[in-house]
């Protein structure tokens, strides 16, 4: 049986409440707390041993009474808004002034869920952890400064920078419905490629980082199938009745990545979801 840990969630949204279901199944006497600005407190009366912490990770003095002894901290903090300074504010300095507040013999590990937005554009190559980055924006930037302060914290505890790819899911029907109803765009060309990963693989992935030995400290998280984007957005019209997505550029915000897992499949990590088009299928199937 794994050992007991006490995971302190920052930021924690949907991908922080699915690994504290997934904590208490793995060991009854597992704690884990959630903290948030408005914790929602309607969403964990399923969930044992979890308590809600109700802090501003941008705010110090609210962070001055959290819970002793945690072993554990998984960040997936979020910013109010997609400026740099609300960026920074949240990741950069938000993960320094956390780290501070819980550092104590107790904490064994700190992940960090990161992003792919620290790489360019890389066109149909494949991408790997150790593929040069080089963030196209200010939101890639922040984050991969905010990975490398993290790095240099490892002499202390052990340190991992969860590079999520986009994430799919119950209650993310966004895409959907805009090729439902026709306003989504995409290349004719196949030649900008997208990366998806399911919300149970991503909450499942971060439990098993957070119990690997001897982890790396940078996984990518993500399916095992990168598509063009015409490919992915024909196939999901396709599934929600909608007409075929009319010529259009890419995101100019976000370059064409082709991400490999095999770092994360390697550690001994199954997906239940390897391609996003059978993932969205079944979320097609149980809303049906």
């Amino acid at each position: 049986m794994p050992r007991t840990k006490r995971v302190l969630i920052a930021g924690c949204g949907d991908l922080g409440l699915r690994v504290a279901q997934l904590l208490a199944i793995e060991n009854s006497i597992n704690w884990s707390w959630g903290l948030r600005r408005q914790p929602n407190l309607d969403s964990t009366h399923d969930i044992p041993s979890f308590t809600w912490i109700a802090a501003d990770l941008t705010k110090p003095d609210t962070l001055r009474d959290l819970p002793k002894d945690i072993t554990h901290v998984l960040y997936t903090a979020a910013p109010n808004a997609r400026t740099e300074a609300d960026y920074r504010a949240v990741y950069r300095e938000g993960l320094e002034r956390l780290v501070l507040a819980v550092a104590a013999p107790s904490l064994q590990r700190v992940l960090f869920v990161s992003s792919t937005a620290v790489y360019g554009a890389h066109g149909a190559q494949w991408i790997d952890e150790d593929t040069p980055t080089a963030p196209k924006s200010f939101n890639g930037q922040v984050l991969l400064e905010t990975e490398q302060w993290l790095y240099k914290q490892n002499t202390q505890f052990e340190t991992l920078s969860l590079r999520l790819s986009g994430i799919y899911g119950p209650g993310r029907s966004y895409l959907l419905e805009r090729l439902r109803t026709g306003q989504a765009t995409a290349p004719m060309t196949e030649s900008h490629w997208v990366n998806r990963i399911h919300i149970e693989d991503a909450a499942a992935a971060v439990v098993h980082l957070m119990n690997l030995p001897n982890p790396k400290p940078i996984y990518l998280v993500t399916d095992s199938t990168p598509l063009p984007m015409r490919v992915l957005y024909d196939a999901l019209a396709k599934l929600v009745g909608g007409p075929t997505p009319p010529a259009g550029a890419a995101p100019a915000s976000i370059g064409s990545k082709r991400l490999s897992n095999a770092r994360l499949r390697d550690s001994g990590f199954t997906l239940k979801w390897p391609d996003s088009r059978e993932g969205h299928a079944a979320l097609m199937s149980e809303k049906n």
